[in-house]
C-alpha cells in the first residue's frame, strides 16, 4: 500500500470526527486538486465518496506525488485548524513520531 494511502487512512478517522466525514471527504479533495497543479501523475487519482483515496500508485514518482498530496492536506488543516491543533492530530496517530523537535512534543498535551 503506497505510503500516501497510508497516511490519508490514519488520519481520516480523527478528521472525520472533528469535520464530519464529509469536511474530511472535502478537504482532501481539495488537497488532490492543489497537489495535482504540483503533480501530474496525481491525475489519474480520485476521492471516494467514502474519504478514500483511488488510483494512488506506489512507483517512485507516485510517491513524491503522494508526499505533494499530504503535504498540501496538511497545510490546510494548518490553514484551517491551527499548528497546535494539526500537531496534535499528528502525535495523537503517531506517537513515537520523530520528526519533530522535543520542545513541540512536550507541549503536545494528549488530553486536549
Amino acid at each position: 500500500m503506497p505510503t500516501a494511502l497510508r497516511v490519508s487512512e490514519k488520519l481520516r478517522r480523527p478528521l472525520s470526527t472533528l469535520a464530519g466525514s464529509s469536511g474530511f471527504r472535502s478537504l482532501l479533495a481539495r488537497s488532490l486538486t492543489l497537489a495535482k497543479a504540483q503533480a501530474p501523475a496525481l491525475s489519474a487519482v480520485q476521492v471516494n465518496p467514502d474519504g478514500s483515496l483511488e488510483g494512488l500508485g506506489s512507483g517512485d514518482q507516485d510517491a513524491e506525488s503522494g508526499v505533494i498530496l499530504i503535504a498540501q492536506l496538511l497545510e490546510l488543516l494548518v490553514t484551517f485548524i491551527g499548528e497546535g491543533l494539526v500537531l496534535s492530530l499528528v502525535l495523537d496517530s503517531w506517537p513515537n513520531f520523530t520528526g519533530i523537535n522535543s520542545s513541540e512534543k512536550k507541549d503536545h498535551d494528549p488530553t486536549r
